[in-house]
């Protein structure tokens, strides 16, 4: 089977290869025999109702600084390609929300990884909090008092944006912690939406397991090990990539979310785990993928393409 699929994606140029899922993708789809085409999100419309974009043909290759071929520019509508990966990054904001908006236009008849809807209404900090019991105690606001209460009940905490990526502005606060005050006023001013805090969990000096699910079924796992003095253990962060396999605790995990992310559609997931406590469920564009083949692991890559060519046929 040849499928012709289109990648919705950052600036190609600036990506990092060797951590990058999504080129992973595309090395797999290209081996396949697949053709591959590119486009930001910057270059989509929708006239009276169809969606366009002005993509290129692309040919990608494992080598460093030289690592992608771009064709000449044409206008296609994106219902005419089999497949769209949706892979650009956060932030998830109004841009992105109209990304999932446009697409969903097109999805089912042409197959979107992840279905956009459920992209939109499945934010990673958000969607998870359907599983309480399997998660730290976690409050969703930016109402100081109920912050206050919280940091009262439980000494340590985290306090994040809720539509924050990468470990970006990711901050511990204790019990006596005299930067609470600064750091809630400097988050008042910058972030417009709720915050996420939860209990600190003492044991993510060990591991923050980056776990990938392929259509709600555990793929391969990475564990994410923070440099020393950083709280935050994401890879772009500095965190160090380790083998590891999965706990009794970590394949409940998998097993309860398999129906529900099979349910949206959210066919290539990744969760974050932290001593058995599920903190958030990654939908808008997971990585992992590079870093899990690199340590000895599986390689999701082709268990992904098998996954859509079945969908697709």
């Amino acid at each position: 089977m040849s499928l012709n699929v289109a990648v919705q994606m950052d600036p190609i140029d600036r990506i990092n290869i060797a951590g990058d899922s999504a080129f992973a993708l595309m090395l797999e789809a290209q081996a396949r025999g697949h053709a591959l085409s590119y486009y930001t999100p910057d270059r989509m419309a929708m006239r009276d109702g169809e969606v366009f974009a002005t993509v290129q043909p692309l040919e990608v290759r494992d080598l460093k600084g030289d690592h992608f071929t771009l064709g000449d520019p044409k206008r296609v509508r994106l219902d005419t390609f089999d497949v769209i990966l949706m892979r650009q990054d956060p932030p998830f904001d109004l841009h992105y929300i109209t990304a999932t908006h446009l697409l969903e236009r097109i999805h089912p008849k042409t197959l979107v990884v992840n279905d956009p809807a459920h992209v939109r209404n499945a934010p990673e900090k958000i969607f998870v909090t359907e599983f309480p019991d399997l998660m730290p105690p976690t409050l969703i606001t930016r109402d100081l008092d109920e912050i206050k209460a919280f940091r009262d009940e439980f000494g340590d905490i985290v306090m994040k944006p809720l539509y924050g990526h990468g470990g970006a502005s990711v901050f511990r606060l204790t019990r006596d912690d005299l930067n609470f005050g600064s750091l809630y006023d400097l988050f008042a001013t910058t972030f417009r939406e709720p915050w996420v805090v939860q209990r600190f969990i003492p044991e993510v000096k060990h591991g923050d397991k980056r776990i990938i699910l392929v259509d709600g079924v555990f793929a391969g796992a990475v564990n994410r090990v923070p440099s020393e003095g950083d709280l935050r253990s994401n890879m772009v962060r500095g965190g160090a990539a380790a083998e590891t396999d999965l706990t009794p605790r970590e394949r409940e995990i998998c097993e309860r979310l398999g129906p529900a992310l099979r349910a949206r559609g959210l066919l290539l997931t990744g969760i974050d785990v932290i001593d058995g406590n599920l903190t958030e469920i990654n939908v808008t564009a997971p990585t992992g993928i590079r870093a899990i083949k690199r340590i000895g692991g599986p390689d999701i890559a082709p268990i992904v393409w098998d996954m859509i060519e079945a969908k697709r046929a």
